[in-house]
């Protein structure tokens, strides 16, 4: 699945460390959370979204770690680096096992399907 992303040679070196380190506080603390938890939820304050994520994996006994950065009135410009990296355009962003698994209704899916609890060795 190539994703179409600016190689480096397209793009001018006097702006390439501005777009390599971008927010990339928050992507490492994001990468960091993933190495080191087999489920992680990305959200945002206001958003029921990834209040429902995190209800459907509480009652499914499935323990994650939970970063939340702003709300729809803050933090947007730093958030949009979590959304290039990604290139998921909502929030919560899920991962499991180290893999982007999208958003709640993707979850919702694997969870049914039993697919999430393979990955999760149960």
């Amino acid at each position: 699945m190539p994703r179409h992303l600016l190689t480096e040679s397209e793009i001018h070196p006097a702006v390439r460390d501005v777009i390599a380190n971008n927010n990339r506080d928050l992507v490492d603390e994001i990468r960091a959370a993933v190495a080191s938890n087999d489920v992680v939820v990305v959200g945002m304050a206001m958003n029921p979204v990834p209040t429902k994520a995190r209800k459907a994996l509480t009652e499914a006994g499935i323990p994650f770690k939970y970063l939340e950065y702003g709300s729809y009135l803050s933090l947007w410009r730093r958030r949009n680096a979590i959304k290039m990296w990604t290139g998921w355009p909502t929030f919560p962003q899920i991962f499991v096992k180290g893999t982007f698994i999208g958003g709640h209704t993707d979850m919702v899916k694997l969870m049914n399907s039993g697919e999430l609890q393979r990955m999760l060795g149960r």
